[in-house]
């Protein structure tokens, strides 16, 4: 008897308080787990030692027969008391290997465990704590979905004594959009069409996201007419298409066109004018050797000086001011060089050839000519 008590005794792990043993589940209770660490009595987890966050029963954490590593926190033998802690252990060991990748950059895996106030909370052997403001690159007013989602993480503050982990997506998803936006520029060429999400307005352009990489379509190149704003032509979100004009990518600035993408002014006014139409248009600007008239949006022709009247004038302002609207004959059409030749003088005389036609059918048969009535109208147009 004497010796088994010794040999029982001698298989007894000696245990101090700061040892870390292995051992196995023997019961689990709402608020504590009995482990079994080869001692004299089983030692007790309490259901604030099992982990870094909060537990609502122990049987949440482990169950009968689990094998676990465990701190020694308390011993007293006299009563029989063995306090052990899994948390403690947990912790030891995350925050070396948490430190490892704070220095390091390293992404890590985490599923979030709870959503409070401010930001959600993960579990990494430690609490970790990611701030609202940097779970996504945008505001997020609900987090509810969040729990039980695995994120991608940075470590972005690290202190054990004060037992401070804060994470960090955003840098991740920042990190992911900045590759994205290197290999994007890598491939960029003058001269390419890609299709954008316009990010942002503001009174000199818009900037538009072509693959993770904002470029500036200048308000100049929006629309072949002349926009005072882009909030006139487009809204934050909507999708373009683009035209890439120029590519610096040491100082990562693109510059774009949206109107490079749409069939121009001049290339459409053929369609709808032709040489000897008559329309209206808007007198532009006034040189000395005559006037453009916008004839179509974005077009513009000339009224020579020699055919803006039927009498002679010195200057363009004589007969015509800027914004007047007038009736032009299209004299000549060359698209393609961006040119049309109109006149003002024309329209008038085939009025007046019109008005005589209308007079002569109405004298028609009356002995008074119309040579009589018209006579000087008549010589003015041969």
């Amino acid at each position: 008897m004497v010796e088994e008590m010794k040999s029982e005794m001698a298989e007894v792990t000696p245990l101090n308080r700061g040892d870390i043993v292995k051992g196995k589940v023997t019961k689990v209770e709402d608020h504590q787990v009995l482990v079994d660490v080869n001692y004299k009595f089983d030692g007790v987890i309490p259901i604030s030692e099992l982990s870094s966050l909060h537990v609502d029963k122990a049987s949440d954490v482990l169950s009968e027969g689990d094998e676990v590593e465990v701190k020694v926190i308390r011993i007293n033998d006299e009563e029989d008391k063995l306090v052990l802690s899994k948390k403690a252990v947990d912790a030891d060991r995350a925050w070396e290997e948490l430190q490892q990748k704070f220095e390091s950059g390293e992404t890590l895996e985490a599923e979030v465990a709870d959503v409070v106030k401010g930001g959600l909370v993960v579990d990494l052997g430690v609490r970790g704590f990611i701030p609202a403001s940097l779970v996504e690159r945008h505001y997020v007013e609900d987090f509810s979905d969040y729990k039980g989602r695995k994120l991608s993480l940075k470590v972005i503050e690290i202190d054990p004594v004060k037992n401070k982990l804060i994470l960090s997506r955003k840098a991740v998803l920042d990190e992911e959009a900045d590759q994205r936006k290197q290999e994007t520029l890598a491939g960029l060429q003058p001269g390419q069409v890609m299709e954008g999400t316009v990010q942002r307005l503001t009174d000199f352009g818009a900037f538009v996201d072509i693959g993770g990489v904002d470029g500036l379509v200048h308000v100049s190149e929006l629309a072949w007419n002349r926009v005072e704003h882009p909030s006139e032509v487009l809204s934050e979100g909507d999708q373009v298409q683009v035209k890439v004009l120029k590519v610096d990518q040491q100082n990562e600035r693109i510059s774009l066109s949206i109107k490079e993408t749409q069939p121009g002014p001049w290339e459409k006014v053929s369609e709808e004018i032709k040489a000897g139409d008559i329309v209206t248009g808007t007198v532009k600007r006034l040189v000395s050797f005559g006037a453009f008239v916008e004839v179509y949006q974005g077009v513009e022709g000339l009224v020579h000086i020699s055919q803006i009247s039927r009498r002679h004038i010195a200057t363009p302002s004589e007969e015509l001011e800027e914004g007047q609207e007038v009736r032009v004959k299209v004299l000549d059409m060359q698209p393609e060089q961006k040119r049309i030749s109109l006149s003002i003088k024309e329209v008038e005389q085939e009025e007046t050839r019109e008005e005589l036609k209308n007079l002569d059918r109405n004298n028609s048969g009356m002995n008074v000519t119309l040579g009589d009535v018209f006579g000087d109208q008549l010589r003015r147009l041969k």
